[in-house]
């Protein structure tokens, strides 16, 4: 993967987070359609993001500060059975997630909320191939002077930082406009009839980067 790669790669993962419902513009929509007003909408959608991102966050922050103390070979591999294992049990209790709040909830609810699914989903579990192939400063700093350098150290945590902000970033534009679409354009009625349940396609996509990550 290119330099570039991951950083693209991170921003379409978080496309595909604000895609699905689970991670939270349905419940922007419930609410929003509860109070009969766009602004409920939208004023939902940034708690939901702060919660994803503090998610994340905190995958990505875990990620670099073991890469600080063991090797970059045992955190490759630690992590890819992290996600095969949280992947097979996201197959095997699909409809496993946080319950705890209702449809009246405060704003910090709505954000812890949304960490709690974001978490229990493993949404930064899935970064951690990605945060992976980050090339270090070290690294690149060794290949503009052609030196071949072995196990890097793993992002730094600006590049950790930078990582879920792009991610989540990403997500934040993509959950806005769906939810926005949703509650002008084509309401939940509709989506009784078009669902498309992606916790199986989530829990084989962890499955499968796991394997990737401990094949590469």
């Amino acid at each position: 993967m290119t330099d570039s790669g991951p950083w693209l790669a991170l921003g379409v993962l978080g496309v595909y987070h604000g895609l699905n419902p689970a991670m939270g513009w349905l419940f922007a929509v419930a609410l929003g359609l509860q109070e009969r007003r766009l602004a409920a909408v939208l004023r939902a959608i940034v708690p939901i993001a702060i919660g994803h991102e503090l998610s994340v966050l905190a995958v990505a922050l875990l990620v670099s500060g073991a890469l600080g103390v063991a090797g970059a070979s045992a955190v490759r591999a630690a992590g890819a059975v992290a996600l095969i294992a949280f992947g097979i049990f996201k197959l095997v209790k699909p409809r496993w997630h946080p319950r705890w709040v209702g449809m009246r909830v405060t704003l910090p609810e709505l954000g812890a909320w949304s960490f709690l699914m974001s978490s229990a989903h493993g949404a930064g579990l899935m970064l951690f191939p990605l945060l992976l192939g980050l090339p270090t400063a070290h690294a690149q700093d060794a290949a503009l002077h052609g030196i071949l350098v072995a196990d890097g150290g793993g992002p730094s945590l600006a590049q950790a930082t930078a990582a879920t902000l792009i991610h989540s970033a990403a997500m934040l534009a993509t959950m806005a406009l769906v939810a926005v679409v949703v509650y002008v354009k084509v309401g939940t009625a509709m989506l009784r009839k078009a669902w498309i349940n992606l916790d199986g396609v989530w829990a084989a996509a962890l499955i499968v980067a796991g394997i990737l990550t401990l094949l590469t």
